[in-house]
């Protein structure tokens, strides 16, 4: 066997093992930290800001929110008498647990054909495009965490119906969004100094 080949099949063999870090950063309460650990999620949230408008600590609480900042992040499995698995609770995938069908609207729409979920460019960008949607249609800020929040989990127009309303549940999760974001925020304004 030539060596080329065997340095091809050893290449091939290495890139199947994983390659990427599905991992979140360690310390998910320190936006500072975040950023030192990962400067590429920096420079994600960086652009989606300049080409949608949405506050990287409005993205960032959002991400913390949905995914923890895992990239392989899924819905809990469903099982039926408790132990014979039925898959997934949703579709919703990655980062931004962006959900098949609106992943599917948002690269055919955003032009981004290969737009992967599992990659933080990507996720950002589909956040900064869901929630200029949702401003347009429904009217909420892109600096308020909490609203945006709920037009992200409830979908526009759950939100618009009211349907967050009826979940106090989630109500709860949405202030909790919002306080991380203001914490993001004073965070964020003292390590950038």
């Amino acid at each position: 066997m030539s060596r080329l080949f065997r340095a091809l099949i050893l290449l091939v063999f290495l890139a199947s093992c994983g390659g990427g870090n599905g991992s979140a950063p360690r310390n998910l309460d320190d936006a500072c930290a975040i950023a030192r650990e990962r400067p590429d999620f920096m420079r994600a949230f960086a652009r989606t800001e300049r080409r949608w408008g949405v506050p990287t600590h409005v993205q960032m609480a959002v991400i913390h929110q949905e995914s923890k900042f895992r990239s392989d992040a899924r819905t809990p499995r469903q099982y039926v008498l408790g132990v014979i698995p039925m898959g997934r609770q949703s579709s919703a995938y990655g980062y931004a647990q962006a959900l098949d069908g609106t992943w599917d609207d948002y690269r055919r729409r955003a032009g981004r054909f290969g737009a992967r979920r599992d990659n933080i460019r990507d996720a950002t960008d589909f956040m900064g495009w869901y929630m200029n949607e949702a401003r347009s249609r429904a009217g909420i800020p892109l600096w308020d965490a909490r609203n945006q929040y709920l037009a992200y989990h409830e979908g526009i127009t759950g939100y618009l119906r009211g349907s967050h309303r009826q979940k106090a549940w989630l109500m709860q999760i949405a202030d909790s969004v919002d306080q991380r974001a203001r914490m993001y925020q004073l965070q964020l304004a003292s390590c950038r100094r």
